[in-house]
């Protein structure tokens, strides 16, 4: 499927032998690593410093803020629609409350205290949206992942889509075909499926989630593993506790669950199902188990991708001065 008009052209030029990297986005607009040199250059500083502070105080708040990132462009595009609250003065309905938000997207306060800092030195300059692009890729660098250069100029949307939300977001129970089609409707390859959901090598995942799997006795499964499960997921109750996505090395951004995936060892169905049902993304699960280094590589390259969905540039949107409600 080609790529939706969301998708970006990357370009470089060279100016006093710096790289001056863009991605051109065809609705007219740029971004680049360097749009906040001149506007705000403590930026980048700012936002990894804070992120830095609250992965050291929770680990797994990484996850966390990479999360926010992916159900933020989901829905529609990179825009920060996900941080927005209930009410303001456009009657936003919020996509927290959405099923795959609700009581389980987290890290709203570590982006409010960004912000707060940002306001702070460069008033209504640096948008929500890029704060999450920045913060996603700072979570990642802090837990011994791949780093890359985010490229910035992202604008907030003024408003949100519950709908979308819950209708755009691949979830843990979809049907493979339903999770590809997802991704190919944002742009996005069967490459970029699989190396995305390689971030599932940190965080965790709710009981509630994954419990279906558990007790169907249809699915392939390691014995001992559904059982370790099991045990504090029960058929009925205790949807709400908590299981590490990588059991192995649930904290350390590596190539671990790839090889769970390999051994069976997959807490979510729409994990597991890469290697049992689809020939192309079995052979990349066993590549990126054996290579670390390509996956870190694809890893950025899709996480770029990514963000280049659908951002508002130009005078599309605006930067809120609050990432919670919309400007006036």
């Amino acid at each position: 499927m080609a790529p939706s008009s969301s998708m970006a052209m990357a370009m470089c030029f060279f100016m006093a032998l710096t790289p001056i990297c863009f991605s051109k986005i065809t609705n007219g607009g740029y971004l680049y690593p360097q749009f906040y040199d001149q506007s705000c250059p403590q930026a980048t500083n700012i936002v990894r410093s804070i992120v830095a502070q609250a992965v050291a105080q929770d680990t797994r708040m990484a996850a966390s803020l990479l999360r926010l990132h992916f159900h933020d462009c989901f829905v529609k595009g990179c825009d920060a629609s996900i941080l927005l609250d209930d009410g303001g003065s456009r009657n936003i309905i919020s996509e927290k409350g959405s099923a795959p938000n609700r009581n389980s997207v987290r890290g709203f306060e570590i982006i409010d205290e960004i912000k707060a800092a940002l306001e702070t030195v460069c008033p209504q300059t640096v948008s929500c949206a890029d704060i999450l692009a920045l913060a996603a890729r700072d979570s990642t660098v802090l837990s011994g992942g791949p780093s890359w250069e985010v490229p910035a100029g992202r604008r907030d949307s003024l408003g949100a889509s519950l709908r979308g939300s819950n209708h755009n977001i691949p979830a843990p129970n979809n049907t493979f075909q339903t999770i590809l089609t997802k991704f190919k409707l944002k742009g996005l390859d069967i490459i970029d499926l699989v190396a995305l959901s390689g971030s599932h090598t940190i965080g965790n995942a709710r009981c509630g989630s994954f419990k279906q799997r558990l007790y169907n006795n249809k699915e392939k499964n390691d014995g001992l593993f559904v059982a370790q499960l099991r045990a504090n997921c029960p058929q009925s109750g205790g949807d709400e506790n908590l299981f590490f996505l990588d059991n192995v090395t649930p904290t350390k951004f590596d190539n671990g669950y790839y090889k769970n995936l390999m051994d069976s060892k997959g807490v979510l169905r729409s994990d597991q199902m890469l290697v049992t049902e689809n020939e192309e993304t079995m052979k990349l699960v066993k590549e990126y188990a054996a290579d670390e280094d390509m996956f870190f590589m694809q890893f950025a390259k899709s996480m770029v991708k990514m963000g280049n969905i659908s951002p508002l540039t130009g005078f599309r949107g605006e930067i809120r001065k609050s990432c919670r409600n919309v400007n006036g």
